[in-house]
């Protein structure tokens, strides 16, 4: 396959070996990419020859820092919704095909992961975080929503650290990623290409990760788990900021102040994702999330906040509804949440 393919999937020894290979882009996962991958996992399910999958990237600052979101915005702000959503329908169903995939998927990861990358690598078997591993679910601060399987996996983290990662964005590294499960191994940055040749080769998937893995110390969120499980057992975003606003420690102040700058309806709505996901089946939490990025998608925060971060760059979105005493919770989750009917997500 070409060298300047977004893509690279080529069978290399034992394994279905994939290159996200838009280093110059962050990775950010296409349309384009995501057909190209549900191709070759398909193809590769059948082949005898493939016992795992082995998922990289380009470039040294980047997994894949999300999906292409300045294309999705052109085409909300151009009224082609449908052409939009098909990127979602495309994106979820390969997320599904990741999780039940019948084969080990291994994802390297080290740099950034956030939003399509986290679909294309959370729900494989094994989760392998380099030393400049950094994950993040940040749609909240662009007017979005924390997709891709989020409902699902975020609620199943320990304690209240699904929600605080959902409201946050916060980065997660390395020893916290290990101890909340984001991560299944850790393994230095040096390390990544020789396990990489060694799984290509076709050595034991569990023995070879466990020989090259290694501690990567003390977790900085350990000294926070009791403000975060306390705080974010709230029942709404506004109780949840009051938890934060009375507890004494910095912490609880920047991490309030962080959640005031998102916007209000992203917030509840992620909330509320947390809570629906912990009942549902993964496939059921994908249909969820495409019933709300169909109606984000005719909505205002989403190209607000893409216009500040991205667009204009000033760093000012201006939302609408601008606070949380604005929001009508009820009526906005009965909005996002309800079923399309014919347009339902058509699940494998």
């Amino acid at each position: 396959m070409a060298g300047d393919a977004e893509v690279l999937c080529e069978r290399r020894g034992a394994a279905g070996l994939v290159t996200l290979n838009r280093p110059q882009a962050l990775n950010a996962i296409t349309h384009g990419m995501v057909l190209e991958l549900r191709r070759a996992l398909d193809a590769w399910a059948a082949d005898p020859e493939v016992t795992r999958i082995v998922v990289t990237a380009a470039g040294e600052r980047a997994f894949s820092a999300g999906g292409d979101i300045r294309h999705l915005y052109d085409l909300g702000t151009a009224g082609r919704y449908e052409e939009a959503l098909r990127f979602w329908r495309d994106e979820y169903a390969l997320n599904i095909r990741i999780k039940r995939y019948p084969k080990p998927y291994i994802s390297l990861i080290d740099g950034i992961v956030m939003g399509g990358g986290v679909g294309v690598s959370l729900h494989g078997s094994h989760r392998v975080a380099g030393e400049r591993y950094q994950f993040a679910m940040p749609e909240v601060g662009i007017g979005f929503f924390p997709d891709v399987g989020a409902t699902h996996a975020l609620p199943r983290l320990p304690g209240k650290t699904g929600a605080f990662i959902a409201l946050t964005g916060e980065r997660v590294r390395t020893a916290d990623a290990l101890a909340f499960g984001l991560a299944t191994h850790a393994v230095r940055s040096p390390v990544l290409a020789e396990l990489r040749e060694a799984l290509t080769a076709g050595e034991p998937v569990e023995e070879t990760l466990a020989r090259l893995s290694h501690d990567p110390g003390p977790t900085p969120l350990a000294a926070e788990r009791e403000t975060i499980d306390r705080c974010f057992a709230g029942e709404s975003v506004t109780a949840i900021l009051a938890s934060l606003d009375s507890d004494a420690s910095d912490f609880g102040r920047k991490t309030a102040a962080t959640i005031r700058a998102k916007s209000p309806t992203s917030l509840v709505v992620a909330l509320e994702q947390m809570r629906r996901g912990r009942d549902l089946s993964f496939e059921n939490a994908m249909r969820t999330e495409f019933r709300i990025v169909s109606r984000i998608i005719e909505g205002h925060d989403f190209y607000e906040g893409v216009r500040a971060a991205i667009i204009d760059k000033d760093g000012a979105p201006r939302w609408r509804p601008a606070s949380l005493e604005e929001v009508d919770a009820p009526a906005a989750i009965a909005h996002h949440f309800a079923e399309l009917g014919r347009a339902e997500l058509e699940l494998p």
